[in-house]
Parts: structure tokens; C-alpha cells; sequence
């Protein structure tokens, strides 16, 4: 907690800074702060409360409520060891209908999440590989990871919009046409390009809280169980998860380009087994 108040405090502290700089120079327009922190900050955060509900929605995933059978026994069973063992509520526990093999945990707090596995991934993994990926996603769920990934999404929102209509103001203000129009164009365009620059630095912090949520089920379920679930990864496709989703899947797509590594929400697999047997 101490870690993301510095955090955010120091961010806010940029942004008014960047507002007084804007003031100097005689592009400051009232409220141009206040908007960017509500629309940055706000829709980030607005995504995360309503996390479990999107997730439920857009995977059409079915929660555990009274368990139908022996797997579905064990799965609530393990959850709620390991969410003990974590130190957290018991998460809801779902089962989504897909060949895909993929897992994901959302949730606006440690005490009110969502762990969910695809039917794909329970009839190709082994019972010790499922064990290690629901301990990654409770492990995810103990880390904060979707409550700081809300943040710096958030911040990042804030800047990308301050910025692009900061250049707006002056592309406007130096334009000999219609101002307004000038603004808005320039606005939307700087913004597209801002996002795009600084989607990297999102992403970057998702594939770091990655390699954190595999150590943190070496410890849960064991080391060598969490290598076997990444291994039977490398073997099969990681599917498709809804874009709001696909940061907190257990797999993605890998990608050899340096390209497309920038704007990957997880590490190659390779790298995520490299790192659990140099623990």
C-alpha cells in the first residue's frame, strides 16, 4: 500500500506540475487537469469495479457455486487452500466453455476475485499443472496486480490525454483556421500517438508482475509443478481472451518480433521457466 500511495502521489504531483508549466506558457485552460485526471483515472478504475462482471459476461463463465462434481470439488478446494495459504478471501472460482487452454483471475480487491479455467485447460492438463496455474492466478490476486494495473493504466490515461491536448492548445493557438476544430483534430490524433508510445510501459509492467505471479505459485504449489504448466503452455495454442482479460491469463501468444514483444502483456514462456529454475 505504501509503495502505490508514493506511487500515485508522485504522478499527481507530475501532472500538476505539467499544468503549471501550461500555465506559463499561456496554454492552461480551466479544468484542463481535473478532465484529464477524471477521464484517465476514472475509466480505469470504473473498468476494474465492474471486472468481475465484464469477465463473467464476456467468457460466458459459469462460477462454482454448488460443485457438480469431483473436479469441481477439487478445484474450489485448491483455490481456497491457496487463497488461505495467501493471506486472501476466497476468490469466486468459474469454469468457462472453451477449447483454448487459458486461465485468468480478475477483481476490483484482494477480497472480492474471480479465478476462472477454460474447459480446454482442464481435459490437457494434469492435475499437478492446473494446481500451479490456479496458484499463479490466486498468486495475482495476493499481488494487487489488477488494483496496480488499474492505477498505472490510469496515470498513463492521464498523461496521454494532458499531453495531446496540450499540443492541441498550441497547434491551435498558433493556427490561423477554426480554432476549435484545429484543437479537437489535433487533440484526438496526439492522443492516438501518446497511447500507442506509452502502451509499452503498461505492458512492461505486465510481463514484470508476471514472472512475480509464477515465483508466487513456486511457493504455493511448488516450483516444479508451476515448470510443468508452463511447458504444456509451449504445446498448445494460448487462445484468444477478451482484450480487457488477456493481461491476466495465465497464457499468450508468443512473439519473436522486438516489435511486438513491446506491446505483449506476457514474457516468453521460455523466459518465465529460465527464471523459476534460477530461483
Amino acid at each position: 500500500m505504501k509503495r502505490i500511495t508514493l506511487f500515485l502521489l508522485t504522478n499527481i504531483a507530475i501532472v500538476l506540475l505539467l499544468g503549471i508549466i501550461a500555465r506559463i506558457f499561456g496554454i492552461y485552460s480551466n479544468g484542463l487537469i481535473a478532465s484529464a485526471l477524471l477521464f484517465g483515472m476514472g475509466g480505469a478504475f470504473i473498468s476494474l469495479l465492474i471486472s468481475k462482471w465484464m469477465a463473467k459476461k464476456a467468457t460466458n463463465a459459469r462460477v462454482i457455486e454448488q460443485p457438480r462434481s469431483n473436479e469441481e470439488r477439487w478445484l474450489v478446494e485448491t483455490v481456497r487452500r491457496q487463497a488461505q495459504q495467501a493471506g486472501i478471501g476466497m476468490p469466486e472460482v468459474a469454469i468457462y466453455e472453451s477449447q483454448e487452454v487459458n486461465a485468468f483471475a480478475t477483481g476490483a480487491n484482494q477480497n472480492n476475485a474471480l479465478v476462472a479455467v477454460s474447459r480446454g485447460l482442464l481435459e490437457r492438463m494434469s492435475q499437478d499443472e492446473i494446481e500451479a496455474v490456479l496458484a499463479h492466478e490466486v498468486s495475482h490476486v495476493a499481488n494487487g496486480d489488477m488494483i496496480t494495473m488499474a492505477l498505472i493504466q490510469g496515470v498513463v490515461n492521464t498523461f496521454v490525454i494532458l499531453l495531446a491536448r496540450l499540443v492541441g492548445s498550441i497547434v491551435a493557438s498558433n493556427s490561423r483556421g477554426n480554432g476549435h476544430a484545429v484543437y479537437a483534430l489535433t487533440s484526438f490524433i496526439a492522443e492516438i500517438i501518446f497511447g500507442l508510445l506509452a502502451m509499452p510501459i503498461v505492458m512492461w509492467f505486465s510481463r514484470y508482475r508476471e514472472f512475480h505471479a509464477d515465483a508466487g505459485a513456486a511457493k504455493l504449489a511448488g516450483s516444479q509443478k508451476m515448470i510443468a504448466a508452463l511447458r504444456c503452455l509451449q504445446t498448445v495454442s494460448a487462445g484468444q481472451l477478451p482484450e480487457q482479460l488477456s493481461a491476466f491469463g495465465i497464457n499468450s501468444s508468443p512473439s519473436r518480433d522486438f516489435i511486438r514483444k513491446l506491446f505483449s502483456s506476457h514474457p516468453p514462456l521460455e523466459e518465465r521457466i529460465a527464471a523459476l529454475q534460477n530461483r
